[in-house]
């Protein structure tokens, strides 16, 4: 890259400007139960660790959120409006806008995706000031077409999902958000089969569900050296949330002897990842914006 008046810039090539945001490691292993509420430009993650029969508050929201069921112990019962509905094991509840009350039924946690617009949350984040000005590299949300049928609770459990070796993960959509659950990987990850990539405009959030990581990310450099930054090497523990902003070249690697796993959240979802047949569990009931 060169800056606009170096001549070499007319030989083309695109240019990296110097805004780009640095990662966040938001590592809430070891601090036993309660709630930890962190945020990216288009949503706010609001982790639980909660006893069997604690609610995690009754709301009235604006737009539909998303309830993750992080382990194989989590289960939840969630009302909205006239429904009901549970599950027990991982796997995803969508919540239709209106008054809901999620109460954990279960001892595993819980992930709570909520718009960033909705009132009251984003400033809840521990890390708002990250977001006092909207990170430029990073599509805004614009939210997808409604759900075939309208708004109601959806629940996709994710037992009697197989692992296909031709489908990255177990994907589902709604309008503002994709989740991911990454397959569980006994020991440290290889290191000779790592596979460092970069997103041009939209983050990555990273949820360690079990065991540890290192995430390996890499910030490029700009025509302003004031603005670069040594690679990253971040061992974190689970429950943790790793927030990897465009366009920095990342690559995660289980750490823990035992089992780790991983789910990636994207808001907005993935068009690329939506594109490919069969991956998108749910994509029935979530059409694609055309």
């Amino acid at each position: 890259m060169y800056t606009k008046d170096d001549p070499r810039a007319a030989l083309g090539g695109s240019e990296v400007a110097s805004d780009i945001a640095a990662p966040e490691y938001h590592d809430f292993s070891g601090q036993g139960r309660g709630t930890w509420i962190t945020r990216a430009q288009n949503v706010v993650l609001a982790y639980t660790r909660p006893g069997t029969g604690e609610s995690l508050g009754k709301g009235d929201f604006h737009f539909e959120q998303v309830l993750i069921l992080v382990n194989d112990s989590s289960a939840a019962e969630v009302v909205a409006g006239a429904e009901q509905v549970s599950l027990q094991g991982q796997g995803i509840i969508v919540i239709p806008p209106g008054v809901s009350e999620v109460v954990s039924t279960g001892d595993g946690d819980l992930v709570r995706l909520i718009q960033h617009d909705e009132p009251g949350w984003a400033s809840r984040a521990s890390n708002a000031s990250s977001y006092e000005t909207p990170h430029p590299r990073v599509t805004a949300l614009s939210p997808g077409p409604a759900p075939v049928g309208g708004d109601r609770l959806r629940v996709y459990p994710l037992a009697g999902i197989p692992r296909d070796p031709q489908r990255f993960g177990r994907i589902f959509r709604t309008r503002a958000f994709m989740v991911n659950f990454l397959p569980l990987s006994e020991g440290p990850r290889d290191p000779a089969k790592l596979s460092p990539h970069h997103h041009d405009d939209f983050e990555q959030i990273s949820l360690a569900a079990e065991g540890e990581y290192v995430h390996h990310i890499r910030t490029p450099w700009t025509t302003d050296s004031r603005t670069w930054r040594e690679d990253d090497h971040e061992r974190v523990g689970s429950p943790s949330v790793t927030i990897i902003p465009p366009p920095t070249v990342h690559t995660s690697a289980a750490a823990a002897a035992g089992r780790n796993q991983l789910i990636d959240i994207f808001s907005p979802p993935r068009k690329d990842f939506a594109a490919q047949p069969g991956w998108v569990l749910n994509a029935e009931e979530y059409p694609q914006d055309v």
